[in-house]
């Protein structure tokens, strides 16, 4: 197994997920990881869904981390687990954002944009009425805003986010089109020397292709670009790892020979193969 560290995953702490964390840490060890890093869900100022009233991604650290520090102890011998959050970064929030991220000894922070200018890619509304490549564009743009304002994270996850639910998925999508945005995000993120996330969550969604693209991940490389962490985006046991032979194969591909893994907020470096 090329990748034994799946480091983006939600338990029954984040509230789209409803798998207690230690099943997930039973399958990581029956598939044969030998890191987990959970990263549940905090969103200062999501809005409202459709479906709920409220804010369902404000998390319980007190309690996440109290169940967390039992099972690390309980499993110490099996597998290694880590304390992570995906923290919604939006410049609305920037210090809210910035005393949370201080607050707690996290091994691992990725920044990711669930939230653009008030809504979510998740829903149909923010494509409606306007061209695809408007909205993702918008989308890109507030990636670039919220790495030029907020710095307390380690990666940016699943830089294409919103293509997961755009019309199509990623048909017609590429990173020759938005290449300009694309390339000040990624330049930004090298120069704070932050890193990005390969993560495969797109693929169950129908995607043909991770987040980020093939073109994406490429060009970060091509820029020096080398912190690259791997995660499935699992909110359950099934999903745990998933995809993970394809992302091997994809970042070496790419010009990637080791992926990441970050404790205490410092980046190890592990082979590929």
């Amino acid at each position: 197994m090329p990748i034994t560290a799946d480091c983006h995953l939600h338990s029954s702490f984040s509230g789209d997920s409803h798998t207690p964390m230690e099943q997930i840490i039973l399958r990581g060890i029956t598939a044969g990881f030998t890191t987990l890093c959970f990263t549940e869900h905090n969103d200062f100022n999501y809005p409202d869904s459709p479906e709920e009233a409220g804010n369902i991604f404000l998390l319980n650290t007190d309690s996440y981390l109290y169940d967390l520090a039992k099972l690390k102890e309980q499993y110490r011998d099996k597998i290694r687990v880590l304390f992570g959050v995906e923290l919604g970064l939006q410049p609305e929030v920037l210090r809210q954002n910035a005393v949370f991220a201080k607050s707690y000894a996290f091994d691992f922070i990725i920044g990711s944009s669930h939230v653009c200018h008030g809504k979510d890619p998740y829903y149909p509304a923010f494509f409606e009425g306007r061209s695809k490549e408007a909205a993702l564009r918008e989308y890109f743009e507030s990636i670039l805003e919220n790495v030029k304002k907020f710095s307390n994270f380690d990666v940016y996850g699943h830089l294409d986010y919103a293509v997961r639910y755009a019309p199509g998925l990623d048909t017609d999508y590429s990173y020759e089109k938005y290449h300009d945005i694309l390339d000040e995000i990624l330049k930004l993120l090298l120069e704070k020397g932050k890193g990005i996330e390969l993560n495969t969550g797109g693929l169950k969604s129908g995607m043909h292709d991770l987040h980020p693209c093939k073109g994406i991940l490429k060009r970060y490389r091509q820029l020096g670009g080398e912190i690259i962490t791997i995660g499935s985006d699992s909110h359950n046991t099934e999903d745990i790892g998933a995809h993970f032979e394809h992302a091997a194969s994809v970042l070496e591909e790419c010009g990637f020979r080791y992926y990441c893994v970050f404790e205490k907020r410092t980046p190890e470096f592990h082979k590929l193969s």
